[in-house]
C-alpha cells in the first residue's frame, strides 16, 4: 500500500474590484486590443483598500473547508505559497491558522513566486506520504497589486490578485496510476536569471517593498522550454501518456505561453483550463484559482487525470500529476 495525498475540496476567492483592459487605458498609455493580443487578457481583480493577502486567502480557505465538509480543527497542515505577504514576518500561513481557529500541527509561507503552489503541493505531498501530518491545507494567494509600477504598460497589464486553496488528506492506496491523489511531482530551478523577472526592492537591499521587473521575451523563451520539459519529467515518472491527461491546468501567466506549451506537448487545447482572461496572473494564485474553478463548474471530476504546471521567477518551475 501507499499513501496518497487525495483532493478533498477546493475553493477560490477574488477580490470585488474589477479592473477591465479599458480601466487601465486611463493610468498607462495602452488599449484593449494591444493587451488581448498580447497576452489574453481581458480583466483581473484588485485587492481594496486595507485588503490583504491573508484576507483572500481566508476566504479561500473557508470554501476549500466548505466544499470538502470537513472541520477546520481536522486541518494539521497549512502551506501557503505567496510572494505578497502581509509582513516581512510572521508568516502568513499563521494568520489563516488564527482566523480558521486551529491551535495545533504547523503553517508556514513558501516563496517560489508563479510556481509557489507548485511548490507548496508537493512539500504538503510529502509531508502527508511521510506520516508527519494527516491533512493538509495548501493555499496560493497574492496581492501582486502592491508591488507593480502602475506606470510600466509591459507589466502592471499582467497581473492581478486573488486566492485559491486545496484540502489534501492522506489516504492508503495501491501505488498504481489509478489511485486517487497526488500520483508525482518534480520540480526545477535555476538562479542565474534573477535578472530576467525580479522586485527590485527587499528588507536587506533596500529596506522597501520595490516593484516588479520583468523581461517579457526572455521569460517566454524560457518558459516554454522548461514547463514542456518538467512535464515530460513527470509524466515519464508517473508512465502516463499526455493524451491520458484529462485536463491541463497550468499556470496562468499569459495565453501565449499556454497555447504555445500545450501545443509543445500535444495536448489538445479543449482539454486546458484557461483562466488567464478574466484573472490576469494571480502569480501563485492562479493554478487553484483555475483547479477550484474547473472543479466548481463541472469540468474536473472524481477520477480525472489532471496535469499542473509553473515558472515563476528565479526561475524555479515544476510540475504535478493528480488523479482528482
Amino acid at each position: 500500500m501507499t499513501m496518497r495525498s487525495v483532493v478533498l475540496g477546493t475553493g477560490h476567492y477574488l477580490p470585488k474590484k474589477c479592473m477591465t483592459n479599458a480601466d487601465l487605458e486611463s493610468l498607462v498609455e495602452t488599449n484593449d486590443e494591444w493587451i488581448v493580443e498580447r497576452t489574453g487578457i481581458r480583466q483581473r481583480h484588485i485587492a481594496g483598500e486595507g485588503e490583504t493577502t491573508s484576507m483572500l486567502a481566508i476566504e479561500a480557505a473557508k470554501r476549500a473547508l466548505a466544499d470538502a465538509t470537513i472541520d477546520a480543527s481536522s486541518i494539521d497542515l497549512i502551506i501557503l505559497a505567496t510572494a505578497t505577504p502581509d509582513h516581512t514576518f510572521p508568516s502568513t500561513a499563521t494568520q489563516v491558522q488564527a482566523a480558521l481557529g486551529i491551535t495545533g500541527g504547523a503553517a508556514f509561507d513558501i516563496h517560489a513566486v508563479c510556481s509557489g503552489f507548485v511548490y507548496a503541493l508537493t512539500t504538503a505531498d510529502n509531508f502527508l506520504k511521510s506520516g508527519s501530518a494527516q491533512r493538509a491545507l495548501v493555499i496560493g494567494a497574492e496581492t501582486f497589486s502592491r508591488i507593480l509600477d502602475w506606470t510600466d504598460r509591459t507589466t502592471c497589464v499582467l497581473f492581478g490578485d486573488g486566492a485559491g486553496a486545496v484540502i489534501l488528506d492522506a489516504q492508503k492506496g495501491a501505488g498504481t496510476n489509478a489511485d486517487r491523489g497526488v500520483l508525482c511531482t518534480h520540480l526545477r530551478s535555476d538562479g542565474r536569471h534573477l535578472d530576467k523577472l525580479y522586485v527590485d526592492g527587499g528588507p536587506s537591499t533596500t529596506m522597501t517593498t520595490g516593484h516588479l521587473r520583468m523581461e517579457g521575451k526572455e521569460v517566454f523563451r524560457h518558459a516554454v522550454i522548461n514547463l514542456a520539459e518538467t512535464v515530460d519529467e513527470s509524466l515519464h515518472r508517473a508512465g502516463i501518456a499526455a493524451s491520458d491527461v484529462q485536463w491541463f491546468v497550468p499556470h496562468q501567466a499569459n495565453r501565449r505561453i499556454i497555447d504555445a506549451t500545450a501545443k509543445k506537448l500535444g495536448i489538445d487545447p479543449s482539454r486546458v483550463v484557461v483562466t488567464v482572461d478574466v484573472h490576469g496572473n494571480t502569480s501563485a494564485a492562479s493554478i487553484p484559482l483555475a483547479l477550484s474553478v474547473a472543479r466548481h463548474d463541472g469540468r474536473i471530476k472524481q477520477g480525472d487525470l489532471v496535469l499542473i504546471e509553473a515558472m515563476g521567477g528565479g526561475f524555479t518551475w515544476g510540475s504535478a500529476l493528480i488523479r482528482w
